[in-house]
């Protein structure tokens, strides 16, 4: 999927996607925040989308998000100022490939429904690495490629279809693991029918 592709469907997605995708996955956004609520310092969201998640951080956060698409940061920023959201320090247009931060400059990453979406998934989990402080965390919900039963059966189906999805429905786990300084803390399967799966991580 290039980023032509990601722009062009989430272009389609955005004026619906609160009330589509974002409740199908409210439950593993909510399980991801409630984690780094627990935490402190600066949280770098990356694909915050239209900001589903914003709301829920705890104010004594000081949270970055970014996102490649436009469409979804016009909506996430009129959320932040609906919602008068004085944790969300700053909204960002910005490739995941390629963030415009320092090495080390969070507590916590994180990447909600992302990795199956973007260009380059491993480059994005380098990236993400190299933000994260040491000692930090990186979380990661998505949705990962099953190996057997009907939901298998279901990705290879729609997998041809992915350009028009906006996202990878037969992603393999393998393909965000390959980063030596993150080593996986905590993973568990979310409903519905646990078809997502959280991950944290610490960096070394």
């Amino acid at each position: 999927m290039d980023l032509e592709a990601v722009k062009s469907s989430y272009r389609r997605w955005a004026p619906v996607y609160d009330r589509t995708f974002g409740r199908i996955t409210r439950m593993g956004r909510e399980r991801a925040v409630a984690v780094i609520n627990r935490s402190q310092g600066r949280v770098l969201e990356v694909g915050v989308g239209t900001g589903l998640s914003l709301s829920n951080y705890a104010p004594h956060l000081d949270v970055t998000g970014i996102d490649y698409s436009e469409d979804m940061l016009d909506r996430a920023r009129k959320r932040v100022a609906a919602e008068g959201l004085t944790q969300v320090r700053a909204l960002r247009q910005m490739d995941a490939r390629h963030l415009d931060f320092p090495d080390g400059h969070f507590d916590t990453v994180v990447a909600m429904y992302l990795v199956s979406v973007v260009p380059e998934p491993e480059r994005v989990m380098a990236e993400i690495a190299r933000v994260c402080k040491p000692g930090g965390q990186v979380i990661i919900v998505n949705h990962f490629a099953r190996d057997e039963g009907w939901l298998a059966w279901l990705e290879l189906r729609f997998a041809p279809l992915a350009d028009r999805l906006g996202w990878h429905p037969d992603f393999a786990r393998a393909r965000i693991m390959g980063e030596p300084s993150l080593q996986v803390t905590e993973e568990r399967r979310l409903a519905p029918l646990g078809l997502f799966t959280f991950l944290r991580l610490e960096k070394a």
